[in-house]
């Protein structure tokens, strides 16, 4: 059977999703809480499991807007020993432009982070 009309626009849909890498010991960073909002409300939130990832996509369906992911390493780093990192909590503000999947890893250390969109 042929999907309909609605069908295909649902599974056009994309979904947002996120990683967290500790460039410093080259690993997943587990146990990081992220926070999603958009237009200054709290959305979602999640906590990285021992791959990096969160168990379940931060949005099911990305609509078009602006969106910020809110990580919070400080607590992470401290986590891991270090008792002053640099970093606390790193804003990602980005846009989602058209309805497909968006995935925004970030890479970090406690002095340095980078982020990009990913596939």
């Amino acid at each position: 059977m042929h999907p309909g009309p609605r069908s295909a626009q649902l599974s056009a849909m994309g979904k947002l999703t996120t990683h967290v890498l500790d460039t410093a010991a080259g690993r997943p960073a587990a146990g990081v809480k992220i926070c999603l909002y958009q237009a200054g409300e709290l959305i979602t939130q999640a906590t990285t499991n021992a791959d990096g990832r969160c168990d379940v996509p931060l949005l099911a369906e990305a609509h078009v807007g602006e969106y910020e992911i809110v990580f919070s390493i400080g607590a992470y780093f401290r986590g891991c020993g270090i008792a002053s990192p640099f970093l606390d909590e790193v804003p990602v503000r980005f846009s989602v432009i058209e309805s497909q999947s968006y995935h925004i890893p970030l890479l970090c250390s406690p002095f340095a982070y980078s982020t990009y969109r990913g596939s």
